[in-house]
């Protein structure tokens, strides 16, 4: 980081290889719109070099760090009206695959999406960080700025929340 600060922008381009990926990955499943997810991982690199010189590596690791912006990004564009582009329309189904399969999965999917996209901003994002990104429950709620029983809290309520959609959703037979 203190390369970054002082402009060194091979420092930065391996920093954006490493960390990309998941950066935008966070941003899909919150926003849960892979061109907002874009747009927030871009930016969010903006912020890292634009802001690199105020890391405090005695504060939080870089990938938390990183995260939390990720993840107020997202939030906060969940806050604002959106159009869906194109993009968001869905998949050709694959000819290669059973085709009521593929729908069946596709239709679970579409459900379970819109499912998470119902939960309260915050919800959603301690689901993405923990059970889909991987991120341990501290590292969660050093990202989220909570402590880890906050983190917890937040988590169970989520996970109450999601199970009690995807009963309705799917007629209580799944979940």
């Amino acid at each position: 980081m203190l390369r970054i600060a002082g402009a060194d922008e091979q420092a930065f381009r391996v920093l954006m290889n490493r960390h990309m990926a998941r950066s935008i990955a966070v941003a899909e499943r919150i926003t849960t719109c892979n061109v907002d997810a874009d747009d927030i991982g871009q930016e969010a690199f903006v912020r890292v070099w634009n802001a690199a010189s105020s890391f405090d590596p005695g504060r939080a690791q870089f990938r938390t760090w990183l995260m939390r912006i990720v993840v107020n990004l997202s939030i906060d564009r969940c806050r604002k009206p959106r159009h869906r582009p194109i993009e968001d329309a869905g998949d050709i189904v694959s000819p290669d695959r059973d085709a009521i399969q593929t729908l069946i999965d596709d239709e679970r999917q579409r459900m379970v999406t819109a499912a998470l996209a119902e939960l309260p901003k915050r919800q959603r994002a301690a689901i993405a960080l923990f059970h889909m990104e991987g991120f341990t429950c501290r590292e969660s709620a050093a990202i989220m700025q909570l402590s880890e029983k906050g983190f917890e809290s937040l988590l169970i309520r989520a996970r109450r929340k999601l199970k009690a959609r995807l009963d309705i959703l799917l007629g209580d037979q799944e979940t």
